[in-house]
């Protein structure tokens, strides 16, 4: 956890997640950035592990977004390296250079091909990222892998998170139970395209490469892809999701067959993402954004997230303001179909403002009481189509700039 931060009032306790066969963790001290803490995590999959994977659409992407979209083509992985503390971004050849080091550093130690070795970094952009740190702590590593330690790798991902982010579900295919569990940091620059800040996804299923990166791709619309904290996008957003075949299940011939996975995945990509949003910067309240009545469902999803980015908005719920009027706004400046006279608006269920005015008899007491509370829910009908969108976004408070502020500091 980041120096003095206090825990989110919003955070989850960590669940228990029991070893997955064919993956193993350990984690080190580098003292890449920070001190007194672990930093770096290394994860070891069984030979035939296949992989997917999204990234970030940054134009300005980190080495180990780019040495990750080059390699994920060849399907299969035997490693993954994260650090925290310095996201290997706009360092030129030599952040390009540090990434291979790593990538070498693990596959020797693995017994593998470097492009067969993934890797995350997350922290500070723009300083130079010192490989031969991670070079120097990587035997260690190598030699304290572990089934068991997915809590400690967890927590080695952090920056100014102030939970660990940890789900994990079961599902069958052809009959034999299968688990996926999956491990997430992030809590500011959250507004993903693609992806998410960093999430690692295994699963003792047997599933080929190419199955598992449509089911990946697909998943993270409605989970990663339907978050914010604060509009921006990082320059290090990556999801990897690894198959390690350890359950031993059938093969997959038919994508039916993979119904009851890929709600399990989906699952566990939800809860990721939304524990995100629990630990945004400074929040202290999250809020739901539903809409409907939009002319596409691609509609709807921007409307909602004009809305969340709004920092007016966001501000207001802060400050438990049951000012509708800054959501009307919102839909407004999305840049989407919408009607002023069609227009409803609902906080908590209650309905203020309908067909371009205020409900006739409406009582904003209800709506207060909802306000005080951590979960917060905003309802938009635009009476347009059938376009509908979920979105899931935290509140704006002066603890965002106190982070962010002296982030480097």
């Amino acid at each position: 956890m980041a120096k003095d931060l206090p825990v989110s009032p919003l955070a989850v306790p960590l669940p228990e997640l029991p070893a997955i066969g064919g993956v193993r963790f350990a984690t080190a001290a580098a003292g890449i950035r920070y001190r007194g803490r672990d930093d770096v995590l290394l994860a070891s999959f069984a030979p035939g592990t296949t992989v997917a994977g999204v990234f970030t659409r940054n134009k300005c992407p980190g080495a180990p977004v780019t040495w990750c979209r080059d390699i994920l083509p060849g399907g299969t992985a035997r490693g993954l390296v994260v650090n925290a503390g310095n996201a290997n971004v706009f360092n030129g050849a030599a952040g390009a250079a540090a990434a291979r080091l790593s990538a070498e550093a693990a596959a020797r130690t693995l017994g593998c091909a470097p492009e067969q070795v993934f890797l995350a970094s997350t922290g500070v952009i723009g300083e130079p990222m010192p490989a031969e740190r991670i070079v120097a702590v990587m035997d260690g590593l190598a030699a304290d892998l572990a089934p068991e330690r997915w809590a400690q790798a967890a927590r080695a991902i952090m920056t100014t998170d102030t939970f660990p982010k940890a789900s994990t579900r079961t599902a069958k295919i052809g009959g034999v139970e299968v688990r996926i569990s999956g491990i997430a940091k992030g809590s500011g620059m959250i507004a993903p395209d693609m992806a998410t800040m960093l999430a690692c996804i295994v699963t003792d299923a047997a599933v080929p490469a190419a199955t598992l990166q449509a089911l990946l791709r697909r998943g993270v619309g409605p989970s990663f892809n339907s978050i914010t904290v604060d509009s921006d996008t990082s320059t290090s957003d990556t999801v990897l999701l690894f198959a390690t075949g350890a359950a031993g299940n059938p093969p997959v011939e038919d994508a039916r067959d993979l119904a009851a996975f890929r709600r399990a995945l989906n699952a566990v990509l939800h809860d990721l993402a939304l524990m995100v949003v629990r630990d945004g910067e400074g929040a202290r309240k999250l809020i739901e954004i539903n809409v409907a009545g939009a002319v596409s469902a691609r509609s709807a999803r921007r409307i909602g997230l004009a809305i969340a980015n709004s920092p007016l908005v966001k501000t207001a719920v802060a400050g438990e303001d049951a000012n509708w009027g800054r959501i009307v706004m919102a839909v407004g400046k999305s840049g989407e179909p919408a009607d002023r006279d069609r227009l409803a608006v609902a906080v908590g269920g209650v309905w203020m403002a309908r067909d371009g005015r205020v409900v006739e008899g409406y009582d904003e007491a209800p709506v207060v009481a909802h306000m005080r509370g951590s979960d917060i829910r905003i309802d938009v009908d635009l009476g347009l189509g059938r376009g509908r969108g979920r979105v899931w976004t935290c509140d704006l408070t002066h603890g965002y700039i106190d982070i962010n502020g002296s982030y480097r500091s």
